[in-house]
């Protein structure tokens, strides 16, 4: 997977496929793929990638790029990456 650890806290890397029937996480290879129910208009799939992603984890989280692209890196706070693995496998 595709985890980094910083000073500012973890970053994840997540590819985003749009338009999909139901929310939900799979772990392909060493790719985090989300699946998201919004269309790619007007930042809905990241505004649902956020909220979702944060209700799951109960943590706050900040889209730092990837705005526009499918390829998305996002900024988690207050969390390790241990267990940041553990709650994406349990999705």
């Amino acid at each position: 997977m595709k985890i980094t650890e910083t000073k500012d806290g973890i970053v994840l890397e997540v590819s985003v496929r749009p338009k999909a029937r139901q929310f939900k996480i799979v772990i392909e290879r060493d790719e985090i793929v989300v699946f998201c129910t919004e269309e790619p208009t007007r930042g809905g799939v990241n505004k649902e990638l956020v909220k979702r992603l944060s209700k799951l984890l109960h943590r706050e989280i900040v889209l730092v790029s990837g705005f526009t692209s499918r390829q998305k890196r996002l900024l988690i706070n207050d969390t390790d990456k241990e267990t940041l693995e553990k709650a994406l496998r349990q999705e």
